[in-house]
């Protein structure tokens, strides 16, 4: 296994309290595997991806937990190995790449800096590897894009640039948050048809996280669904879509357009708002929305367990399903 999460919590500590934004979360991702991480914005995705390489800014941190990349626990790293393990380990593409890429800085230097760093090329390597990955990022006339400041390019541009960075390094895994936000239809097919081609080339493992349940299908090979900071459901991607377990997940996928027999099908929105992660309910975090929710689930928090055709979900209520 390549990366191994256990009990991982992350909180922020504020005035009016503790945000738990991330509660006691565990999963794993083989080797060359691809999984998607999908939920609600603000239900704690990007904070798991963040815990992961330790960049969670103050005042919010890891509370406990343990996370094991090939072997090594990287919560308990020191900063010079913790720079060592993203790029090289960990790839990371945020979701807003304006602002992760340097504005005063070419393109081609970005790309060249972290191949200097972590591939130990020359300048002169470094900056022909550069104009190469661009390329292979389907970046047109990549000799001239180079030397373009970010705010030359266009939002798809910079997207493709940005993985250009993360994968420059070659890393075992690359963890792609939100990947095709505010990108139009077309670019957003195109950027997810990169990431599929990037790990079938370089043998890497996918970490994807998107508010979107229905972008994922054709990307991922297992989907974890996450609701308040909490895993609900984890299963392959074709059992996830054909029978999904939690009312969450169904919830979900009753929001998502369909096309074909279904696509006459009114959408089903979900009752209710996400809860307040500083005044979370009690009990299980879905039961003031779910339609199967009773005292049991209003006073006891469910845990995860495992159901047939190895997938496993967090309900009381998984025998009525």
């Amino acid at each position: 296994m390549l990366l191994e999460v256990r009990n991982l919590s992350s909180s922020f500590f504020l005035d009016e309290g503790e945000l738990k934004a991330v509660d006691d979360v565990s999963f794993d991702v083989g080797v060359s595997e691809r999984v998607a991480l999908v939920g609600e914005s603000g239900c704690g995705k990007t904070i798991v991806a963040l815990s992961l390489i330790q960049l969670i800014a103050p005042p919010g941190r890891v509370k406990d937990g343990e996370v094991r990349f090939d072997g090594q626990d990287l919560l308990r790293l020191d900063d010079e190995g913790l720079r060592l393990v993203r790029g090289k380990g960990i790839g990371m593409v945020f979701q807003d790449p304006a602002a992760a890429l340097n504005p005063v800085h070419t393109i081609g230097d970005q790309i060249a800096e972290v191949l200097i760093l972590h591939r130990r090329l020359s300048k002169q390597e470094a900056w022909r590897e550069a104009v190469r990955i661009l390329g292979e990022m389907g970046i047109p006339e990549p000799e001239k894009r180079a030397k373009a400041y970010p705010f030359e390019l266009s939002g798809g541009m910079q997207q493709r640039a940005l993985i250009a960075v993360a994968v420059g390094p070659q890393p075992r895994l690359l963890i792609a948050d939100e990947p095709t936000t505010a990108l139009d239809l077309t670019v957003q097919a195109e950027i997810l048809d990169l990431l599929k081609y990037l790990r079938d080339q370089y043998h890497m493992a996918l970490l994807m996280i998107s508010h979107d349940i229905g972008m994922v299908a054709d990307v991922a090979d297992r989907v974890m669904v996450m609701y308040a900071g909490r895993l609900v459901e984890v299963a392959r991607t074709r059992d996830l879509f054909e029978d999904p377990r939690h009312p969450y997940t169904k919830a979900l996928l009753g929001a998502v357009p369909r096309l074909g027999e279904g696509a006459t099908q009114p959408l089903e929105g979900i009752p209710g708002r996400v809860p307040d992660l500083l005044d979370l309910p009690s009990g299980c975090r879905f039961h003031p929305r779910c339609p199967l929710a009773d005292d049991e689930c209003v006073r006891d928090l469910p845990r995860m367990r495992e159901i047939p055709y190895a997938r496993t979900a967090e309900c009381h209520k998984l025998e009525l399903q």
